[in-house]
């Protein structure tokens, strides 16, 4: 019987804290609401920076987009404008699920996932698109989709030689050392391009070492 109140009485407690938490933690819908007219969002009462208001008038939220396609857009690539401007390389998202919030009057807000391919890099596994409430997405068209995602990775630029020659009073230096320390000079000193020193004090001490000459 105790059991049973004390259950009855959490049950009750569960259901009025309910509109509680709906209070303070805002639907997506809420929270990123804009009065377009004013540039404010009437949930937070901060107006949008006016260097965001170009682009509020003239891009559009990915799922302003996603509500007039087939299937809220699932199998097709957008990309961002920010992307375009910013990269060489193809950006986008191809989309695998969309889950479009209907409480919107124009169906504007919601969640979706995809693949990300960024900077002709495609990731591996499925995950949750950021962003979307953004006036910042645009939809490759179809016939598009080709052309727009072809990338082929720059080849890594040629090292070039390994080693390159010292320079002559250098080499000559080189050789004569060689010679008083009794070395027969039977190959050309050359400069390692591809080995990482740093050519401080101890470096050249431990050099020394090597030859069997003064440390100090």
């Amino acid at each position: 019987m105790l059991v049973e109140v004390v259950l009855k009485k959490s049950s009750d407690l569960y259901f009025v804290l309910i509109p509680e938490i709906i209070h303070y933690r805002p639907l997506r819908i809420q929270k990123y609401a804009l009065d377009y007219e004013t540039m404010t969002r009437p949930y937070t009462g901060k107006r949008l920076p006016i260097l965001a208001w170009e682009s509020v008038r003239r891009e559009s939220r990915l799922f302003s987009l996603l509500a007039g396609i087939r299937l809220f857009g699932v199998g097709r690539i957008v990309t961002r404008t920010s992307w375009l401007s910013d990269h060489k390389e193809p950006c986008y998202w191809k989309i695998t699920k969309a889950k479009v919030d209907y409480t919107g009057e124009n169906m504007d807000h919601g969640k979706a996932w995809g693949i990300l391919t960024f900077k002709g890099k495609e990731e591996s596994e499925v995950k949750e698109m950021d962003k979307v409430m953004y006036h910042d997405w645009r939809v490759v068209p179809k016939h598009e989709e080709e052309e727009f995602t072809r990338f082929t990775p720059v080849p890594d630029r040629d090292t070039g030689p390994s080693c390159v020659p010292y320079p002559p009073l250098l080499r000559a230096m080189i050789l004569a050392q060689r010679r008083r320390g009794g070395e027969t000079v039977t190959q050309e000193p050359t400069i390692d391009l591809h080995r990482h020193v740093v050519l401080n004090k101890e470096y050249f001490q431990n050099k020394e070492k090597q030859r069997g000459g003064p440390a100090s």
